[in-house]
C-alpha cells in the first residue's frame, strides 16, 4: 500500500472504532501532516479516497468531517461516561512492571525517557558540589515546603510563561508521582468520586484504589483530548471532588490540550467547585517553538493544583518533583511531614545548582529535538512495518505513540508474547478501570532506531501479525 492509503485506512479505522464521530471535524491537512509525518500532499490524497469512499465530506472553508452516513462500529461505548465505584488495578500493573525488568530488554513499555539522554555528567557535578558544601542544618533548612532557592528558581521558570506563581505555593517533592498523590490527598477523602480521562495513566487509577475513591472516566480523544461536555455532564450527576487530568503530552495517548479547551476546563473546575489535580511533567518536552501553557495559566480561582517534576527532563532517578498549591500548600507541607518528612536534601541541593549554573534551557532544546526526531523515525518504521489494520496515534509532542489492534485482539496476551523476545509494552488495560483498550498498547518513543531496535521493532510487528491472524481464527 501507498503512503497515502495506508493513512487512508487508519483514518477509516478510527472512523469504525468511535475515535471520530458522525458530523466531526478531522485534523487540518497542515495538523494531520504533523502528526502522521507526511506531506500535505500525501494527507490530500488520503483525505479525497476517504471522500470518494464515502467515508468523509469535504466543507468549503471548514475542512474535513466525518459523513453522516460512515458506518461507525456497533460496538462503541453509547456513553462518554464510565463511572467505577471501586478500582482494582494495583495486581496488574505490579505484574506488569515487574515482568518487564529483566536484563537486555527493549524496554518500549517503560515511561521513563531513554537514559542516555539525561546530562548525567552536570547533574553529578552539581550533587558533588552541593554534598561537599552542604551544612549540617542543611535537613531543618529544607524541610516542607522545600529548598528556597530552588522555589525561587521554580517560581522564575512559572514567570517566563507570564503566570505569577508564589515560591510560598510550592512544595518541592519526591518525584511528580509524590506530588499527585499528596494533592490528592489533600483535596479528597475515601469515597469520593475523583474523574479521570479514559484511557488514564496507570498512576492515576493506582492512586485511586490505594485511597478508596471512586473513579469516573470520562471519554478522551487521542488528539483532542478529553470530552469536556462528558466531563460537565459528570460534574452535574455525580459529587466529584477532584479531577485528575493530563494537559500537555498525556500519558497513554499523546494529545494536549488546546488553550481553549485549558481555559474551559479551569472555569469548570471553578464553576463546580472541584479541584483540579493537573498532571504535567511532560509539559517541557515539546515539539515547537513555544511551550505549552498548563491548565494553571487559566486559573483564576485557586482551584488548580499545578504537579510537574524533573524526572523527565534530567535524571529520573532523582525523583525530585513539585507542586504549585496555591493555599493548599501548608496542608500538604503537613501532610508530608507525616509521610516523607522531606524530600532528599542533597537531591534538592543538586537540582538547584544545576538550574542554576547550568544551561537548562539549552539541554532541554537539545532534548526536545532528539525526542521528535526518535518518534517521527519510530512512527514511519511502524506505519511500514505493522500489519493492515493496526493504526499508530502519533501526536505532536511528548515520547510515546498509542497503537490499536483491531478489536477481539488482546494486548496483555501480546505482551506476553513479547517479553519471550526479550521486549516490553504497556497493554492497554493498564490505563483504564474497564477493558475498553484491550486492543491497544501504549510504546515508548524516546530511543533511537539503531540497529537493535530496529531488529526489536520489526520483531514486535511480526509478533502483531501473528497475534492478529490468531485472533481471527
Amino acid at each position: 500500500m501507498s503512503k497515502y492509503q495506508q493513512l487512508s485506512e487508519q483514518i477509516k479505522q478510527q472512523i469504525q472504532a468511535g475515535i471520530w464521530h458522525v458530523g466531526e471535524k478531522l485534523p487540518s491537512l497542515r495538523k494531520q501532516a504533523a502528526y502522521s509525518g507526511l506531506s500535505v500532499m500525501t494527507v490530500l490524497q488520503a483525505y479525497q479516497l476517504l471522500e470518494s469512499q464515502g467515508w468523509i465530506i469535504s466543507q468549503s472553508r471548514s475542512g474535513y468531517r466525518v459523513a453522516p452516513h460512515a458506518e461507525l462500529d456497533d460496538n462503541k461505548p453509547d456513553s462518554a461516561i464510565h463511572p467505577a465505584e471501586s478500582v482494582d488495578i494495583n495486581d496488574y500493573i505490579f505484574d506488569v512492571l515487574q515482568a518487564s525488568r529483566s536484563p537486555g530488554m527493549a524496554s518500549y513499555g517503560h515511561a521513563y525517557v531513554d537514559p542516555l539522554l539525561a546530562p548525567r555528567h552536570q547533574v553529578n557535578r552539581s550533587l558533588t558540589t552541593a554534598v561537599r558544601f552542604m551544612s549540617i542544618h542543611s535537613v531543618v533548612d529544607n524541610l516542607p515546603p522545600g529548598n528556597a532557592q530552588l522555589r525561587h528558581l521554580i517560581a522564575q521558570r512559572y514567570a517566563a510563561q507570564g503566570m505569577q506563581v508564589s515560591p510560598d505555593e510550592i512544595v518541592i517533592t519526591a518525584g511528580g508521582l509524590d506530588a499527585l498523590n499528596l494533592s490528592l490527598r489533600a483535596v479528597t477523602q475515601a469515597g469520593d468520586w475523583v474523574a479521570v480521562e479514559s484511557p488514564a495513566f496507570y498512576g492515576a487509577l493506582q492512586a485511586l484504589e490505594n485511597r478508596g475513591l471512586k473513579a469516573m472516566a470520562i471519554r478522551t480523544h487521542p488528539t483532542e483530548g478529553i470530552d469536556l461536555d462528558a466531563l460537565e455532564r459528570a460534574l452535574q450527576t455525580h459529587p466529584i471532588r477532584a479531577c485528575w487530568l493530563m494537559s500537555n503530552h498525556q500519558n497513554p495517548l499523546g494529545y494536549s490540550l488546546s488553550d481553549a479547551k485549558k481555559a474551559r476546563l479551569a472555569e469548570l473546575v471553578k464553576r463546580y467547585q472541584v479541584y483540579l489535580i493537573e498532571d504535567d511533567v511532560y509539559g517541557e518536552l515539546y515539539d515547537g517553538e513555544h511551550k505549552p501553557h498548563p491548565t494553571k495559566a487559566f486559573d483564576n480561582s485557586g482551584h488548580v493544583l499545578h504537579c510537574s517534576s524533573f524526572s523527565k527532563t534530567l535524571v529520573d532517578a532523582f525523583r525530585l518533583g513539585w507542586v504549585a498549591a496555591g493555599d493548599q500548600a501548608q496542608k500538604l507541607q503537613k501532610l508530608q511531614l507525616m509521610s516523607t518528612v522531606t524530600t532528599s536534601v542533597p537531591i534538592q541541593l543538586a537540582v538547584a545548582h544545576y538550574l542554576h549554573n547550568r544551561n537548562y534551557e539549552h539541554h532541554l532544546k537539545q532534548l526536545r529535538r532528539t525526542l521528535a526526531e526518535r518518534k517521527k523515525a519510530t512512527y514511519q518504521f511502524l506505519i511500514a512495518h505493522l500489519p493492515q489494520g493496526v493504526s499508530v496515534i502519533n501526536s505532536q509532542g511528548g515520547y510515546f505513540l498509542w497503537i490499536t489492534l483491531p478489536k477481539g485482539s488482546d494486548t496483555t496476551a501480546l505482551y506476553h508474547l513479547a517479553l519471550k523476545h526479550h521486549i516490553s509494552i504497556a497493554p492497554g488495560n493498564m490505563f483504564a478501570t474497564h477493558a475498553q483498550f484491550a486492543h491497544c498498547f501504549r510504546l515508548n518513543a524516546s530511543y533511537p532506531l539503531d540497529h537493535s531496535h530496529k531488529n526489536a521493532l520489526a520483531t514486535l510487528c511480526d509478533l502483531i501479525a501473528q497475534h492478529i491472524k490468531k485472533a481471527e481464527r
